[in-house]
């Protein structure tokens, strides 16, 4: 006798999987939730299908204030636009460069860092497990690559912006992905010339690990639980693996030796009260011990996606100025 398919995982009533692989998402329009978004008029963006086989779509900034002129002229590039990658969060699972708060907080990136802003859309697990997104995310490193080729891109991206100067910053499971861009790009982007990566930031990285950690078994943040870490793993990881996966712990058991890898310049930004923290702090450290150049930064109290929920509260007012600081340190 058939049994029919019940639910083996719900994550928060959103995303239901069952037994048999079939996935339930909420039709809940994200989309449609009011969400003020501040300097909307100081932007314009643009959508993109940057990978036709997936129809993935990404999203474009430039701020309106920037300075057009003499643009091919060498003595000029210092009025070009850096250009600055954001990778969203989600777990993995859940995420778009449509919601109202991912937009709000490219917006104030686009406009408080002067920047053209690049936010590509990745697929999402469980219909998509890892390393899915890390894979959607070179390819939108590509799309960046293709704009400023011999291959016809578009021309009001490529005006004024400056792709030898591009940074990749990740929020959560946007962070793990900018963490495994570092290790294949390599130093300097080669394989993107003439796209240059100079550095990547990485705010609350979602990384994992068998054994817990010292702030994953602390209390609770207020939008984050260890079980809710825990069952985005379970969605995300390859079928069969566990926290230990290369792609969550970059320092698991099978994860390769890091020591002699050449790295860009990385930030890692976190909130003192972040379930991640320890774990964020430990990669760090160890990348730190390694004679790699890396920054590590704790925001008092803070908890998980801090800029993303207010990008224009006092705190994201100071780490915006940590990233601006970070990016002028490595422009030259």
């Amino acid at each position: 006798m058939a049994f029919p398919p019940h639910v083996v995982e719900d994550c928060m009533g959103l995303l239901k999987l069952l037994s048999d692989g079939t996935v339930l998402r909420s039709n809940i329009n994200f989309q449609e939730q009011p969400q003020p978004t501040q300097h909307d008029n100081l932007v314009q963006f643009k959508d993109f299908v940057f990978l036709k086989k997936f129809n993935l779509h990404l999203r474009f900034y430039k701020p309106k204030f920037e300075d057009n002129d003499d643009d091919d002229n060498e003595n000029n590039n210092k009025k070009l636009l850096p250009v600055v990658m954001f990778l969203h969060g989600g777990g993995f699972c859940f995420g778009s460069r449509a919601w109202p708060h991912m937009h709000s907080c490219c917006v104030r990136l686009a406009t408080s860092l002067r920047a053209a802003v690049v936010a590509p859309d990745y697929r999402l697990a469980p219909e998509h497990r890892l390393p899915a997104a890390v894979d959607d995310g070179v390819e939108a490193v590509r799309w960046l690559q293709r704009q400023k080729g011999h291959h016809g891109g578009d021309e009001w991206v490529t005006r004024g912006v400056d792709f030898d100067r591009v940074f990749i910053l990740g929020d959560s499971s946007g962070g793990n992905i900018a963490h495994h861009l570092a290790v294949q790009l390599g130093p300097g982007s080669r394989e993107m010339d003439p796209v240059r990566v100079r550095g990547y930031v990485l705010l609350g990285p979602f990384f994992g690990g068998v054994v817990r950690t010292r702030s994953e078994v602390g209390p609770p943040e207020q939008m984050l639980t260890l079980e809710l870490l825990d069952r985005f793993w379970r969605l995300s990881i390859p079928i069969g693996e566990t926290r230990d996966h290369p792609l969550a712990n970059p320092f698991g058991p099978n994860s390769p030796n890091l020591g002699h890898v050449k790295l860009d310049p990385i930030l890692v930004i976190v909130g003192g009260n972040e379930l991640l923290k320890d774990r964020a702090a430990d990669y760090a450290t160890r990348l730190r011990e390694q004679g790699k150049n890396i920054e590590y930064v704790e925001f008092e109290g803070k908890e998980h996606g801090f800029l993303t929920h207010d990008s224009h509260s006092e705190a994201a007012e100071e780490l915006v100025q940590i990233i601006k600081r970070f990016m002028l340190e490595n422009s030259n």
